[in-house]
């Protein structure tokens, strides 16, 4: 299994941008996929994360309304999706997805999102 992150990019406040994380070669039916977030000098924090087996999904505070997290179907189940809207300057930092299946971890590569004017 590989975990590939793509979309990522500088856009202008306001903007947005989606991000997808991609296990793959994996066969997983059911997974907790996290994204999170560490911006420069700062602590990473969890932005967004879905638990697929009982369809949950959950967001920072400094999120919430502006981001959907989201899940691929058929083929791209294992594929996980970061709809980022309304972008801050604040909401710069590398962007890193995790998926949890079975007690093991898969992470991505990370990812730059930078927003400015």
């Amino acid at each position: 299994v590989q975990v590939v992150q793509s979309g990522g990019g500088s856009v202008p406040p306001g903007g947005s941008l989606r991000l997808s994380c991609e296990a793959s070669g994996a066969t997983w039916q059911n997974y907790v996929m996290t994204w999170y977030r560490q911006a420069p000098g700062k602590e990473r924090e969890l932005v967004a994360d879905i638990t697929t087996s009982i369809g949950t999904k959950e967001y920072a505070d400094s999120v919430k309304g502006r981001f959907t997290i989201s899940r691929g179907r058929g083929k791209a189940k294992n594929t996980v999706y970061l709809q980022m809207n309304s972008l801050k300057p604040e909401d710069t930092a590398v962007y890193y997805c995790n998926f949890w299946v079975d007690g093991t971890n898969w992470w991505g590569q990370g990812i730059q999102v930078t927003v400015s004017s």
